[in-house]
């Protein structure tokens, strides 16, 4: 059951995270600063984002993931993004994040020093 409902929330959460739908997207002030391309590269990174193992993503939700902004030739940036998952009053946690009938999602992405 837990196994089940935690891949239910990944489905959730990586259709979410690969459309910036069905939910809110949030952006810090650092990530707000980055210039039009960088905020395209990064945005473009986090939903095509596919790197979860055990060690970053040990309830297997899919909910946390680092980016690196740069290049080899350049200082690289990196940045996180998470998925909170809220009740419809956004006040405080949902009680089933897998029931996207009374949860909400927000995406958050920020610079690793933000967090």
């Amino acid at each position: 059951m837990i196994l089940n409902k935690a891949k239910r929330i990944a489905e959730i959460n990586d259709a979410f995270r690969r459309s910036f739908q069905g939910g809110h997207v949030v952006v810090t002030q650092g990530v707000q600063r980055l210039d039009k391309q960088e905020k395209y590269e990064l945005f473009k990174k986090v939903q095509e984002y596919s790197r979860f193992h055990p060690d970053n993503d040990p309830h297997g939700e899919h909910d946390f993931g680092v980016i690196f902004l740069g290049s080899i030739y350049s200082e690289q940036t990196k940045l996180f993004w998470k998925i909170d998952y809220y009740d419809l009053s956004m006040n405080r946690a949902s009680e089933d994040p897998a029931n996207t009938d009374i949860t909400k999602r927000v995406l958050t992405i920020m610079l690793a020093d933000e967090y």
